[in-house]
């Protein structure tokens, strides 16, 4: 299978070039693995709130792979943010194509995605601009603990 950093990499790229990026939105890339938060959603050890992706051997062995939404460790008030989000924004990520709400753990919401490497930075990149729409209802969410 082809390297997938650079498609990583310009993907990134693709998400920093955006009008709204700039806007506090901040990007951790480990190469195979990548974040996308905003500065106010205690991430900043990669374990508050974000939305990931990662495509490392176990995916290129199944031949898919994750995007989804955690509110890990470092989110304050983890499982009453998690119930608040949902409440607020589970109908909508119920209403997009093969989205799937999960509430469990850190887990709030995932999409698996076939391995293709075809278009594959931009099916990551539409991933993410449809992900970052629940910017409103995570800052509402965090606010309301």
């Amino acid at each position: 299978m082809k390297d997938i950093k650079p498609i990583f990499r310009n993907l990134e790229k693709m998400l920093k070039q955006s009008p709204w990026f700039d806007d506090g939105w901040e990007i951790y890339n480990r190469g195979v693995y990548m974040q996308l938060y905003k500065e106010t959603w205690h991430n900043e050890r990669q374990g508050g709130v974000h939305f990931e992706t990662y495509i490392e051997a176990r995916e290129i062995k199944q031949k898919q792979f994750p995007i989804c939404m955690h509110a890990e460790e470092d989110c304050p008030s983890q499982s009453e943010f998690i119930r608040k989000f949902l409440e607020l924004e589970g109908d909508r990520i119920k209403g997009w194509k093969g989205y799937q709400t999960i509430g469990n753990g850190y887990h709030i919401c995932q999409r698996t995605l076939p391995l293709n490497l075809k278009n594959l930075e931009q099916r990551l990149f539409e991933e993410f601009n449809r992900l970052r729409q629940l910017e409103a209802g995570i800052e509402q969410a965090l606010q309301a603990r």
